[in-house]
């Protein structure tokens, strides 16, 4: 791929997208019921169901910048019923039951998603074609054996999860492929069109939201109703929802709760359909390989290819800047990856590139969490897992708020979180389980030691 550095700085979302629209900041005092802090698929997803249930209830949403302004609006577009932390790390916290459940509601969650746009019109380019994983070596296939070997032994089937042969027509027509999994637990989709369409129906539902309004901190002490200071007006409210995932450290009081991890992406220029049944890539199933270090791709309904990854550095002091969404040895690296899985699109223009940071909890865990005395809600942890997990936080949370949850799902409910060290071993502690899946990668290739240190950055991650 060439035309990287050249490439707009901006993500492949922001265009074609009719449901967005321009909001302005507060800009007075107000009351409220609920103040939700972030724009967000977490924040958004929470006043639907909260407003679903009650229209009567007050909800103001603000954003420091503005809706969908952060993962919700720029992320790979991978509607995903793969959790972000692993069926045997739940078990080994709640028990079987409670794994399998979770797993189970996200599958449902991505159903509900694509019943949420047709029911509202809502054009998200959403295709639920499902998640094909490619083994390129013997221990990528191990891998994905174990992975669906795991899914079955929980009670999932061939349906759900399965291994599948070079030839079939969900393994596209890469370099070195020995075999791969799919699942149909997947849609691709225009995240930005998802979170903007999401916005407008909370707005006819009764929310109010506001950009460009940033809450100073997040802090409280004693009973609701709470006075929340931002830079518009001072909002009181009885529930505020903390819903700022990568941006949690921006707030003086969370610095530590959620470390930024940066997740970059590039996107082509459109290619036609001979092409892309060249790859053998003609239905819009999202696609990776079980490489450690993450690498991720969707067709879009337009026929370009939009593929990210990590392997972008930890900012000391979890510092969060726009220019580091711009990392131009990242994005190279990143074509570097397409040109080594797809030859033939060594030619291909990339046309856009961006990036921005998703939310890690020290033990890589999701959670949910509500304190009926404080009023003071939250969720996030995803771990680039988001769309369809924030759209069961959401969920989830509302039902925690207005008293309707009989949720048994109780593993990432209220569960005690673990703070990031402070700097410097932060950085150092960071820095060294991103540099861990790359040093994998390349050891898998010539010795077994590999698979020691594969152990290891599993226990780090929580698989």
């Amino acid at each position: 791929m060439f035309g990287i550095d050249e490439a707009i700085a901006a993500p492949l979302w922001a265009v074609d997208n009719p449901y967005r629209r321009e909001r302005g900041p507060l800009i007075a005092d107000v009351t409220v019921d609920v103040l939700v802090v972030g724009a967000g698929y977490t924040g958004l997803w929470t006043a639907f169901h909260l407003l679903s249930a009650n229209r009567g209830t007050r909800v103001m949403i603000v954003d420091s910048e503005s809706v969908g302004f952060g993962a919700s609006g720029r992320n790979g577009g991978w509607c995903s019923a793969i959790s972000p932390v692993s069926m045997k790390r739940i078990e080994s916290m709640a028990g079987r039951e409670q794994a399998t459940a979770f797993s189970a509601k996200l599958v449902a969650t991505v159903d509900r998603i694509g019943a949420f746009c047709r029911d509202h019109t809502i054009d998200a380019h959403f295709a639920h074609h499902g998640w094909t994983s490619m083994a390129r070596s013997r221990p990528h296939l191990d891998r994905i054996r174990a992975e669906v070997s795991s899914w079955h032994q929980f009670g999932f089937t061939e349906f759900d999860m399965s291994v599948i042969n070079p030839g079939d027509p969900r393994l596209p027509k890469a370099e070195n492929v020995l075999g791969g999994l799919h699942t149909p637990h997947c849609a691709s989709i225009h995240p930005a069109r998802l979170v903007h369409g999401l916005a407008n129906v909370v707005e006819s539902l009764g929310a109010t939201i506001h950009d460009h309004t940033a809450v100073h901190d997040i802090a409280f002490s004693g009973n609701p109703p709470h006075r929340v200071r931002t830079t518009g007006g001072t909002v009181t409210a009885d529930v505020v929802v903390r819903a700022t995932e990568g941006f949690t450290a921006t707030l003086p009081s969370a610095r530590r709760e959620l470390a930024p991890i940066y997740s970059l992406m590039i996107a082509s220029e459109p290619l036609e359909d001979d092409w892309w049944a060249e790859l053998g890539w003609e239905k819009r199933f999202t696609l990776n390989d079980a490489r450690r270090l993450v690498v991720y791709g969707q067709r879009t309904a337009d026929g370009r290819l939009a593929f990210g990854g990590r392997g972008a550095p930890y900012h000391f002091g979890s510092a969060v800047k726009p220019s580091y969404d711009l990392d131009r040895g990242v994005h190279r690296a990143l074509g570097h990856v397409v040109d080594e899985l797809f030859p033939i699109m060594r030619d291909i223009v990339v046309t856009h590139r961006w990036g921005g940071p998703l939310g890690v909890a020290r033990d890589w865990c999701p959670f949910v969490r509500f304190d009926p005395t404080t009023g003071l809600a939250s969720a996030g942890g995803y771990v680039g897992d988001g769309v369809a997990t924030s759209a069961l936080a959401g969920q989830t949370l509302a039902a925690l708020i207005d008293g309707s949850s009989n949720d048994t799902d109780g593993w990432w409910i209220n569960r005690p979180i673990r703070r990031w060290e402070p700097e410097p071993f932060r950085w150092l502690g960071i820095s060294a389980g991103l540099a861990l899946p790359e040093m994998i990668d390349e050891a898998e290739r010539f010795d077994g030691a590999a698979a020691i240190r594969g152990r290891l950055l599993d226990r780090l991650t929580g698989h």
